[in-house]
């Protein structure tokens, strides 16, 4: 039976009004526009830091364009709120690794399957290493990504990594037309491609 993540959420984020602090989220952001709706939503719930890690993202003047305006979207938000960004190297030669031979899979195949537990298992080692309580991914609010394989990813590295995986679809609720109206609120560039020079 398909689950239901946003239940599952529902939740976990429960459970967390009940605990004596606010759990520590690192949040894995593909992009500007996709965290607008997933910070305002999980802020009241968490001490968000988004890490802004996207090796697949081409070329780097493109990189360098989206991460400017995560920097920017966070600036704005954090005025009145508890967020932080983490922004680690491009490592671009790592996501060409993991690609390899995968050049030709069509959009949302296998090649976008490895790429996406590439960038979350290096979330979740980083929220391990700085003692976070969960590590998640804005992915899920996308209609072009399969939420179900994104939190099966999710679940897997939780037991090989040992740190909770937080369970979600932003994309329900709505979340997918919020993040385009909080994305026009904030001004904010929308790219017309995934990322990958092979989506583009």
């Amino acid at each position: 039976m398909k689950m239901n993540y946003q239940k599952v959420l529902d939740e976990i984020l429960k459970e967390t009004t009940a605990m004596q602090r606010k759990p520590k989220l690192l949040l894995h952001s593909c992009c500007a526009p996709c965290s607008t709706y997933v910070i305002e939503y999980l802020l009241s719930y968490f001490d968000i830091s988004v890490l802004y890690y996207n090796p697949n993202i081409y070329p780097e003047e493109e990189y360098l364009k989206r991460k400017d305006e995560q920097i920017r979207l966070i600036n704005e938000i954090k005025q009145d709120k508890y967020i932080n960004i983490i922004d680690i190297e491009y490592e671009r030669e790592k996501f060409e690794q993991i690609a390899l031979g995968y050049e030709g899979e069509k959009e949302g195949g296998a090649r976008c399957v490895r790429c996406f537990r590439f960038r979350m298992i290096r979330t979740a080692e980083i929220a391990k290493e700085k003692s976070y309580d969960y590590f998640c991914t804005t992915l899920t609010v996308s209609p072009h990504k399969n939420a179900e394989k994104i939190n099966e990813i999710g679940e897997l590295i939780q037991k090989e990594v040992g740190i909770k995986w937080l369970y979600s679809d932003f994309k329900k609720n709505e979340g997918y037309k919020k993040s385009i109206e909080l994305s026009k609120k904030y001004d904010l560039y929308r790219q017309d491609y995934c990322g990958c020079e092979y989506s583009k």
